[in-house]
């Protein structure tokens, strides 16, 4: 038996009210029940089966399955769908990652047959639609970004950095300037950053923060230098901090020649109120999932377009999406471009949700998604600054950090937190990240939460302090609510088991 638990608030407490599950399938299993019978298969149909199957593969007894009725299979798989925690079914402040509410609209759109069922080798004049739509997502992307330039091929963010540091290495080449390969990246900069560069062959060149969590000016002038490609930053950066002397970053930067990528993860705090390239952004990709509302995740490739100044457009992947007053066509002869990045025209579906979620909100609506965004963020943070530690100040735009370093010596550690979130139904935030903040707790709330439900997750934290000062045994033995408790997460990365044990 399971143990689910329901949390609530009153004059400022959190009540924990237990309650038990529905018996397992298997506690269910009656001998010789069942729901549904296939035919009796002949001795020539099985033998054809065993001689199909290697003898090594075969079971040596029959599966230890439960014996159930049909709709005691049905109950047990829709109980189990209710146990994976994800936007559809509780709050998911996962800082970073912005997890929120992707609306079903934009699921029925993206499934029409004229969407999903276009083959990239129709000719173009059987799918205006579909390029109508590419074009116009473009379109509106270069406006949000003030960026004119814009490729929807790259499949994911980290993709996104990859292909945009392409562009501007062709750039530099056809200036001249191969010799230009450092790349300056802050400490609250995305791990995929270095990566890329170092993917592109390119050199990182790491620079320390200031005391305020923002650019050190200083050292970015020490770091300078004849070769110098370009600056990766992230603003708002990962402490969930405006960088406000960004003009001055920007034309220090331009000044030496080179340029600056800005990491689009943190969009969705100021899409629609400020556009990156009126404060020196050269080239950004968008992590569409976290400010447009595709699916995170789910197993499969993801969009990370990237938009880019004028004069590095010709070396955008190819094909461009062209309009000449009456119809879309693809347009081939792109001479300087760096080629494809990824197969046909990018992730379809992805770029259709977007396309979508921008329609519906319109130019105030996407303005909103920052305002509310930003308000969250600081709301929340203001419920929770009282009990755990804010190393940069107690304002923040969409996402802040919180240290948990009093918890720790009072015996609880951030990652116990995180643990004893899930104990009250919410997903844990991201642990240890950014690096340069001790026992890190990264929040990001996004514009699709109610108050309500910002103050009843701001209850429950304040309740785990609560606990941490008075017992921290009751949070480092969490969680105690979830079908499988705390693992050993050290043997489970030293010693992972990767297939399912043979049968005897």
């Amino acid at each position: 038996m399971s143990q689910r638990i329901k949390i609530a608030q009153k004059d400022g407490k959190v009540s924990v009210e237990e309650r038990t599950s529905a018996a397992s399938i298997f506690e269910r299993s009656v001998p010789g029940r069942t729901g549904f019978s296939l035919p009796a298969e002949s001795a020539d149909t099985a033998k054809k089966v065993d001689d199909a199957i290697p003898a090594r593969f075969r079971r040596k007894s029959r599966a230890a399955l439960p014996e159930v009725g049909e709709l005691d299979v049905v109950r047990h798989f829709t109980h189990l769908s209710t146990r994976t925690l994800g936007v559809d079914t509780t709050f998911y402040p996962l800082g970073s990652c912005t997890m929120k509410y992707n609306p079903k609209i934009n699921e029925d759109i993206a499934a029409l047959p004229g969407n999903c069922h276009v083959h990239p080798h129709q000719p173009a004049d059987t799918m205006q639609g579909l390029l109508k739509v590419y074009h116009d997502t473009a379109e509106i992307l270069g406006k949000l970004t003030g960026l004119p330039g814009v490729s929807l091929q790259p499949a994911a963010g980290a993709h996104g950095e990859f292909t945009a540091l392409l562009v501007m290495k062709a750039y530099f080449e056809s200036r001249g300037e191969a010799h230009r390969n450092e790349v300056i990246i802050p400490d609250t900069a995305h791990g995929t950053n270095p990566a890329s560069a170092l993917r592109c062959g390119l050199e990182a060149v790491n620079i320390q923060s200031d005391s305020r969590g923002r650019v050190n000016i200083e050292e970015l002038k020490s770091r300078l230098g004849p070769n110098t490609a370009c600056m990766m930053i992230t603003n708002p950066n990962t402490l969930g901090l405006f960088e406000d002397q960004i003009h001055e970053v920007a034309e220090l930067i331009h000044a030496a020649g080179a340029l600056i990528y800005l990491d689009g993860a943190n969009f969705n705090a100021i899409v629609g109120r400020v556009r990156p390239a009126d404060f020196g952004a050269d080239m950004m990709h968008i992590n569409v999932h976290k400010t447009f509302s595709i699916p995170h995740g789910g197993g499969g490739p993801g969009a990370g377009p990237i938009c880019v100044r004028d004069f590095l457009a010709p070396f955008l992947p190819a094909p461009h999406i062209k309009f000449d007053g009456t119809s879309y066509s693809f347009d081939h002869n792109c001479p300087q471009s760096i080629g494809k990045v990824r197969s046909y025209f990018g992730n379809v579906n992805n770029v259709m949700r977007t396309y979508v979620y921008l329609r519906q909100l319109g130019e105030e609506g996407v303005r909103q998604i920052a305002s509310y965004a930003v308000l969250n963020a600081n709301y929340l943070l203001s419920l929770l600054a009282g009990a755990y530690d804010v190393p940069f100040g107690r304002r923040c735009m969409h996402e802040f950090v919180i240290n948990a370093t009093r918890q720790k010596n009072q015996g609880a550690r951030a990652m116990d937190i995180a643990k004893k979130i899930l104990d009250y139904g919410f997903h844990p935030p991201t642990t240890y990240f950014p690096l340069i903040v001790p026992e890190a707790l990264m929040i990001e709330p996004t514009e699709t939460e109610s108050k309500e439900t910002l103050e009843l997750f701001a209850a429950a934290m304040l309740e785990i302090a609560r606990l941490s000062a008075e017992d921290s045994s009751q949070v480092t033995a969490a969680p105690q609510s979830t079908p499988v408790t705390r693992m050993d997460e050290l043997a489970a990365a030293r010693q992972p088991v990767l297939s399912w044990p043979d049968s005897k």
